[in-house]
């Protein structure tokens, strides 16, 4: 058995995959979800053929006639019996039936291809309905007809609502009904929904009390059902979509009598079916049932609705595997299934025993085995011919009762007919074969023998009370069937049908069909009749009259007609059938009347005659139903479609094997002597009822038909037996309808997958966080180590204590080391002691309390003094606290020190609280200050009169207030310490306490800001008057001059001071004098008396009110004004850059002639802000014109890729996918999704830099900035994320509508995501089950990583994170592909996007990585100041690189993985490359340790990896005729590579369009980088044509033109005036103090090069200074003149 079943499962799995040719049936996925509404039992998807009425009776040259069918069946009591029947094997007949294995014969096929040889398609499986009645679509092409006529419920409720019970007037029996549903799904199977879905809605008539009380739970609370819902039918994509081909309903079986309900309609499912030995069908015996069907444990996709009774769905694997898919939907047609199995097998039998015979050397084993295809298919044949007999010659007549004529001339078949279409019709599928639903009783009765009918049990249904009853409830059997099957067994089914008279022929509908049956589980028990009516609908079907005027049946005036005019009304009461065959009717004259009401109701101004136009074909036909069963209208359209059927069906049994048939003449007499109780007592006796002679004599000869003298009729409605027709009365209620809310379930899941996402989303960033603080403290303590090695190797007297500075609550704490000394001073360093922050002089103090905290960690104290913000320290333990303290307090104690101290212990958090911090301390500064400076804009300066606005508490706090040495040198931004703040304070520290008073800062402050110039020297000669002699020496004036330097931190020789005093004497005639009075001294500075007069000592924080102009100038047309010192600045600027370098006696001066009339071209100042704006953008759009055709292209394609899949979804899709579940949601998430995929493709693009390289040294960088592809990078990369959370946010809402839809939807909109019927697929399996949700999950969190370490705060803090996290592209771009690879909306789309640039940028990635693997050696490093280090390595062969351009250098010893991008200080000439590396993060920082000479000793340098080089916007330098470099902090390094290329160019006289460079060099102090001076000083020997200006900017004052800087600035041009060169820096260049004023710099430049149409402003360095440059050029881009293009970096 098991290996049969591996054949049968192995050829099932290689006939689905390899489908039939000619096939068209499309088969659903293993056990797909069927929990779709469905119309009942008989209710089918349609699409169709219009064809030609086919005439009934057609002359024929075909078969043998048969012989007469005998007399109508019913006849009275005594004309009729159950009688012994001959067996099938000893018929005479039999000995003509012959077996012949090895004679070649075509077998019918499976999907009704190629039946009709001349079209090949007609009778195919899955083609479309075919039409008799002419269209009726609301827009003639697909809309649903009946939308002017009454609501479908409140149809079914007047015509079709009443009581049942009633017998069949002609004795019909149950077996006879439900045999016509298996007939019907034989060659109709229209019941699958359409996909994408298309719903309609039949609402609930608000007295429809059945359907009121149904309600679903939503969000909202609980809200009543107001319609039903109902799925439009499957139809041919192919229709539809014009009048002229309106929209088709498909069949997807075929319409030919071939055994599809027993052997399926594909070869796939019948080998599915197949045991593969002797031709039979696989029986279940494997569970013990070896009568019955094998259980579908394979996974055939049967159809599967919930069961109504329990209300969800069951595992499919329950049902038995049939040839119907629908087969298990109740036990009366599963008995049907059962029977056709059995007698499949039982034809297998006698074959094999026949072809045994015949071989006489074979047993019956061999013959199976050797013949089963054989067999199978042989038995097949008899089997489908003989239940074509039965349906023709048996079951037909009985069901329409046809008449003497119809039964001689209309039902004999008169041969093969080619030309006639088989298909179904649409009137017939969707009303006219549904009249046997008035037929259906409300359950079924069991009989074994003896007429011992079976009662139910609780096993029979799930229904809690289904017990103690004859019947079996129709609507609690709906897709339950087995469990009463397997009960008793089909035969006492059969044998119980057989013996129930079914439904009268009426127009009343039992409740289990009209109220009652199965549906979704959102409404789960539907009207079957109003599904009728609105299928009908659904297929277009004209109206009532409409169609009987298309069939030539003559329109009806009124309603009154619809019944037969003379055929009399025979009321419920008379159950039983009569024995005269009279023609009667049941439907009451009220029903009539009710419906009137409704059509009237509907349409007030219809008359009589127009009310039958507003009826439907349904009801319209069921009320011309009679005792004969159809009325006239269903009638014409059954017989028409079973006779086409039948006269087009080539393998037909009565076409005889002369005219192509199959079978001999004699063979169709054996078969047409086959009924249905010899079917039924083969498979019985093949079952295990064995007692062949008691069950002939249990069934009547005709058992669709019933009479008082048949088997078990009499002595019914006893305690013993039921009566002879089921009542709803004497059976258990069926269930009630309910809903469903499919959202039910996911609530938690939809709640904790978001909630997920954003607690990873939280701890993504938290990580970073906390990463960045960990790797904060790993560098500092990487600065501490350093910094201990530094104070090691520096000889130190004085202990530092380590520990932490306590700012307040805002700033918290900084790392400090405290010195205890030298003499009685305090101060705090950072940690390595290079500079000091704070200085505590304790000379002038009396008494120092120390606060000590107890509590806690016991890490805190403060020391405090007056006039004096708290120094609150924390340490890092106790016993490093304790220590501190004992050692502070000997050195208080000490004697040159010798203050009293106070000893106090406080709370931490009181001493936090109480602390006067630097913060406090700085806000009553500020008062100060503020105060001090309003008082100079009075008369009288009093304090005590000039209080304004303020209060008198805070103005005693401003007059308490005094300065220390320490708050007075931070004011002027200088060190304590310093020559000039000593001098200065002593000076204004008239009273010597050791601090400045208000009264005696103002004294001073008052000269510095309205004093004279004369007022401002004599301060300064008092303030260096050493000795108070009333004289000043050269000494002192040196020192002076020293003190002014320190402000800078210049560092000038002796031998270069004494040139520059003895040139200032000289200058002013004092050569011989070795001391200076006052007036010498006015005089010396006479010639910058201008200066001085503007001159003031600028305060950090404080706004000095400018000085008024002097009285005497008056604002007249003959005084000219002096020049303000911005604009004398700026023309000093430009005289410098205009002198030439030869030296002081060769310098060119340049003098106009008074003769000569010499004017600029004056510039054309917009002066309304509307024109200055077109100007702004003007200039903006010539200037960035390349930026701005790449950033609108760019943006340009991604809109239109975006709106194609918006477009796309919105109308192509509008009625497809998962448009219609979530709407314009769709539109959006597709468009996102697509814009996404371009995004992050464009990304790979912008990184290819060996390309972007190339490029842009070929004439596309004439259209293209390439320099501009990492800012285009950063900008894609902000849009990329803005689409994937448009994206992902879209997805959330769509599936939360996904999660709300029925499974069926899900499974027509999601093919691919496979899931058994049984399950309904959650929120969280959408989310977490399927590849696309999952992945979905995996690239939002996966997205939010990349993006969070890729922000600004991350590189700079933790590069090697943001490095490896950006590394996970890959993984990106992998998740992307599974992603789509789902298929869940649409097919793969990625690829079209990413296939390009993922090559490219593989290719470009292979290039350096080819190159980078390669170790470079180092030949040199030096560790500089400002923590500089310079790499110099040796150069690559065929390494070609631009000044200015750019690597990436990764450390063999730090991983060679880690890379890093540097710009090259060396210049293109030079043999060995080389790098200036600050250490500022911790890569750099481990660089600067690496190559540490102290650390290394003797072993050689750790080799690099090299990559580049990279191109970036400095190397076009030359390309503009006047280039402005601009370099601050480490921002040089790319400049220094420029100007190293400019003078070998100079020396080679090499061309370059470039005429005219200037350099500004913005930098702390001349200390700074060094390394750069060297640099500037070979060009400024080697640039003999004046090429290249260099400024050097120091900014240790942030203001120009300070007292002090003025005095730098006298000294400065001084030294120039003698020697040539600056002298601070020894260079040519011009040196200045403060930070450049770029606007006022850059607008100079205009009017030296007038000419100059565009100047190349190149910046690097940080982000404020490359800002104010980038201001400065908008700003002047506004007005006629140059051009400024400006490319910057930042680091």
């Amino acid at each position: 058995m098991m290996i049969v079943s591996g054949k049968a499962a192995l050829a099932f799995c290689i006939l689905l995959a390899v489908s039939q040719v000619h096939s068209q049936t499309t088969v659903a996925p293993t056990d797909a979800p069927t929990d779709a509404p469905t119309d009942a039992p008989t209710d089918t998807p349609t699409a169709g053929v219009t064809t030609t009425p086919v005439p009934v009776t057609t002359p024929s040259t075909t078969a043998s006639t048969p012989p007469s069918p005998p007399d109508p069946p019913y006849v009275c009591p005594t004309a009729q019996g159950a009688n012994s029947r001959t067996p099938l094997e000893e018929r005479s007949e039999y000995g003509y039936v012959k077996f012949d294995p090895h004679d070649e014969e075509e077998w019918e096929g499976y999907d009704g291809w190629y039946n009709n040889l001349a079209h090949p398609d007609w009778g195919g499986a899955d083609l479309p309905l075919t039409r008799r009645l002419p269209v009726a679509y609301e827009d003639g092409v697909f809309r649903p007809s009946g939308y002017d006529r009454p609501a479908p419920m409140n149809l079914s409720k007047a015509t079709m609502l009443g009581q049942t019970g009633r017998a069949s007037f002609r004795g019909r029996t149950a077996l006879m009904t439900f045999f016509g549903q298996q007939v019907v799904e034989e060659i109709l199977d229209a019941q699958r929904p359409g996909c994408p879905p298309e719903y309609m809605f039949m609402e609930i008539p608000d007295d429809y009390e059945q359907f009121q009380n149904v309600t679903v739970q939503n969000r909202g609370g609980e809200q009543a059902k107001s319609a039903i819902p109902l799925l439009r039918n499957r139809y041919s994509f192919e229709t539809g979509y014009s009048p002229n081909v309106p929209r088709e309903q498909l069949n997807e079986i075929t319409p030919w009598f071939d055994g599809g309900l027993v052997y399926g309609i594909s070869k796939a499912w019948a080998d599915a079916l197949r045991e593969f030995k002797g031709g039979r069908l696989r029986s279940n015996e494997a569970q013990g049932e070896p009568f019955y069907p094998e259980e579908n444990e394979l996974g055939l996709p049967m159809a599967n609705p919930p069961n109504p009774v329990l209300h969800r769905h069951l595992d499919a694997k329950r049902f038995f595997k049939l040839g119907n898919p629908r087969g298990n939907e109740n036990p009366f047609l599963l008995t049907f299934g059962i029977v056709w199995y059995r007698w499949h097998n039982v034809w297998c039998k006698i074959i094999a025993e026949k072809l045994a015979l015949k071989d006489e050397g074979k047993s019956v084993e061999d013959v199976e085995e050797e013949y089963d295809e054989y067999i199978y298919n042989e038995a097949r044949k008899w089997v489908i011919a003989t239940y074509q007999n039965i349906v023709y010659y048996q079951w037909l007549p009985e069901f329409l009762n046809l008449n003497e004529d119809e039964r001689s001339n209309t039902l004999p078949y008169t041969g093969y007919k080619s030309y006639v279409h088989p298909g179904i019709t649409h009137e017939f599928q969707s009303a006219a074969m549904r009249f046997g639903h008035t037929l259906v009783p409300p359950g079924v009765f069991r009989r074994g023998p003896d007429c011992k009918f079976r009662k139910t049990t609780p096993f029979t249904s799930y229904h809690p009370r289904a017990a103690g009853h004859f019947g079996v409830r129709t609507c609690n059997s709906f897709w339950n069937p087995q469990k009463s099957v397997r009960e008793w067994g089909i035969e006492e089914y059969l044998l119980g049908m057989a013996s129930q008279i079914t439904e009268r022929e009426d127009n009343i509908i039992t409740e289990d069909l009209q109220r009652r049956v199965f549906g979704p589980l959102d409404f789960n028990r539907r009207d079957l009749m109003a599904v009728n009516i609105q299928r009908g609908r659904d297929h277009g079907l004209p109206d009532y009259n409409t169609a009987r005027e298309a069939l030539g049946l003559g329109r009806v005036s009124n309603l009154d007609d619809i019944v037969p005019a003379g055929v009399p009304y025979t009321p419920p009461e008379e159950e039983t059938p009569k024995c005269d065959r009279s023609t009667t009717h049941g439907v009451h004259s009220d029903v009539i009347d009710e419906l009137r009401k409704v059509l009237e109701d509907h349409c007030p101004d219809c008359s009589e005659e127009d009310l039958p136009n507003l009826l439907d074909i349904w009801p319209g036909g069921i009320l011309e139903t009679t005792s004969d069963g159809p009325g006239e209208l269903f009638r014409t359209i059954i017989l028409d479609q079973f006779i086409r059927i039948r006269d087009a069906d080539r393998f037909w049994f009565e076409r005889n094997s002369s005219t192509g048939g199959r079978f001999s003449d004699e063979e169709i007499d054996y078969i047409r002597g086959i009924t249905f109780k010899d079917v039924f007592l083969a498979i019985a006796d093949y079952g295990n009822y064995s007692d062949r002679a008691t069950l002939e004599m249990e069934m009547q000869d005709n058992p669709f038909i019933y009479t008082s003298a048949d088997p078990c009729f009499s002595d019914r409605d006893s305690e013993e037996r039921p009566p002879l027709t089921a009542n709803e009365e004497h059976m258990e209620n069926c269930t009630y309808p309910k809903s469903f809310d499919y959202f039910g379930g996911s609530q938690v899941s939809f709640a904790l997958s978001y909630a997920a996402l954003g607690v990873a989303s939280v701890g993504v960033i938290s990580a970073l966080f906390i990463m960045a603080r960990w790797q904060s403290k790993k560098t500092e303590q990487k600065r501490k180590e350093i910094n201990r090695k530094s104070r090691k190797q520096r000889p130190e007297k004085l202990h530092a204590y380590e520990s932490e500075e306590w700012q307040g609550y805002r700033k918290g704490c900084r790392a400090v080391n405290v010195m205890l000394g030298p003499g009685a001073i305090v101060k705090l360093n950072n940690e390595r002691g290079s500079q000091t922050y704070r200085t505590v002089d304790l000379t002038h103090h009396q008494k120092v309390t120390l606060q000590v905290a107890p509590d806690k960690d016991q890490r805190f104290m403060a020391i405090k003094l007056e006039r004096e913000y708290d120094l609150v320290l924390r340490f890092s333990d106790v016993d490093t606290r304790t220590e501190f303290i004992s050692n502070l307090e000997d050195f208080l104690g000490r004697p040159e020190v010798g203050i009293g101290r106070e000893r106090m212990e406080i709370k931490q958090a009181d001493l936090l609280l109480g602390a006067i911090t630097k913060e406090h301390r700085q806000r009553t500064l500020e008062k100060f200050f503020r105060h001090a400076f309003a008082s100079l804009s009075q008369e009288e300066l009093d304090p005590e009169e000039v209080s304004g606005d303020i209060n008198r508490k805070d103005l005693n706090d401003i007059l308490g207030c005094e300065l220390t040495k320490s708050e007075f040198a931070e004011m002027l931004s200088m060190k304590p310490d310093s020559v000039f703040v000593e001098q200065m304070f002593d000076l204004i520290d008239k009273d010597m306490s050791g601090a400045i008073s208000f009264r005696e800062f103002l004294d001073v402050i008052v000269i510095f800001a309205k004093g004279k110039a004369d007022q401002k020297l004599k301060l300064m000669f008092d303030m260096y008057d050493l000795d108070r002699s009333g004289h000043l020496s050269r000494e002192e004036f040196k020192h002076m001059l020293k003190s002014m330097m320190d402000i800078v931190s210049a560092s000038v020789e002796s031998e270069s001071l004494d040139e520059v005093v003895n040139g200032m004497f000289s200058s002013a005639g004092f050569q011989n004098k070795e001391e200076l009075s006052l007036e010498d001294f006015i005089s010396l500075m006479a010639e910058h008396r201008g200066e001085l007069e503007a001159a003031q000592l600028q305060l950090e924080g404080a706004d000095i009110p400018e000085q008024s102009a002097a009285p005497g100038l008056t604002h007249t047309k003959t005084v000219i004004k002096r020049e303000n010192a911005p604009s004398r600045a700026r023309k000093t600027i430009v005289r410098a850059y205009g002198e030439g370098r030869g030296g002081a006696e060769g310098r060119i001066k340049r003098t106009q002639s008074q003769r000569v009339k010499v004017e600029t071209v004056k510039k054309n100042y917009p002066q309304t802000n509307g024109s200055r704006y077109y100007n702004t953008v003007v200039r903006f759009i010539e200037n960035y014109k390349r930026q701005i055709f790449i950033v609108v292209l760019f943006n340009l394609v991604l809109l239109g890729v975006f709106l194609e899949r918006a477009y796309y979804y919105s109308v192509e899709r509008e009625f497809a996918g998962l448009r219609t579940i979530a709407g314009y949601g769709v539109t959006v998430t597709r468009g996102a999704a697509s814009a996404m995929m371009f995004t992050y493709s464009a990304l790979l693009v912008t990184m290819c830099r060996n390309t972007i390289t190339y490029l842009r040294e070929t004439f596309l960088h004439r259209f293209v900035d390439f320099d501009f592809f990492l800012n285009l990078h950063k900008m894609i990369a902000f849009e990329a994320l803005a689409f994937s959370i448009l994206h992902t946010i879209g997805h959330s809402i769509n599936f939360y509508h996904i999660s709300t839809q029925p499974a069926s939807d899900l499974g027509c909109l999601f093919r691919n995501f496979w899931h058994r019927s049984n399950e309904l697929p959650k929120f969280h399996y959408w989310a977490w089950s399927t590849i696309t949700g999952f992945t979905g999950i995996l690239l939002v969190v996966t997205c939010v990583v990349i993006f969070t370490f890729a922000l600004q705060y991350s590189r700079r803090r933790v590069f090697k994170l943001f490095w490896l996290t950006h590394n996970l592209w890959v993984v990106y771009f992998i998740l992307m592909f599974l992603h789509g690879s789902g298929n869940l909306v649409q097919p793969p789309f990625l690829y079209y996007f990413a296939l390009g640039p993922l090559i490219w940028f593989t290719l470009d990635k292979l290039v350096s990585i080819a190159r980078n693997k390669a170790e470079i050696t180092v030949t040199d490093a030096q560790l500089l100041p400002s923590d500089v280090t310079m790499l110099q390595f040796k150069r690559p062969v065929n390494f070609d690189y631009k000044s200015g351009q750019w690597v990436r250098i990764a450390c063999k010893v730090l991983g060679g993985s880690e890379y890093h991008p540097f710009t090259l200080t060396s210049a293109p000439h030079e043999e060995n490359l080389m790098l200036h590396i600050r250490a500022v993060g911790p890569w750099t920082i481990n660089v600067r340790s690496t190559y540490d000479p102290n650390v290394l000793r003797e072993h050689p340098f750790p080799k690099l990896f090299l990559d580049g080089p990279y191109g970036e916007g400095h190397q076009d330098w030359y390309q503009f005729e006047v280039s402005v470099l601009v370099g601050g902090g480490i921002g040089v390094t790319p400049f220094a590579s420029i100007l190293k290329d400019i003078v070998f160019r100079s020396q080679n006289n090499s061309h370059i369009n470039c005429k005219k460079v200037y350099f500004i060099w913005v930098t702390r102090t001349q200390k700074h980088f060094e390394w750069l001076t060297d640099i500037i000083r070979e060009v400024e020997e080697n640039d003999e044509k004046d090429l290249v200006s260099v400024h050097i900017f120091i900014t240790q004052f942030f203001q120009k033109f300070d007292l002090r800087t003025t005095m730098l600035y006298i000294c400065e041009r001084h030294f120039q005036k003698i020697s040539n060169r600056s002298l601070f820096t020894g260079l040519q260049s011009v040196t200045h103090f403060g930070r450049p004023h770029f606007e006022s710099f850059l607008g100079s430049l205009q009017d030296e090069h007038p000419n100059a149409n565009k100047i190349g402003v190149f910046s690097c360095g940080p982000p404020g200074m490359t800002g104010n440059v980038e201001k400065a050029c908008v700003e002047l881009n506004k007005y006629d003149g140059a051009a400024f293009m400006h490319h910057y970096e930042n680091f």
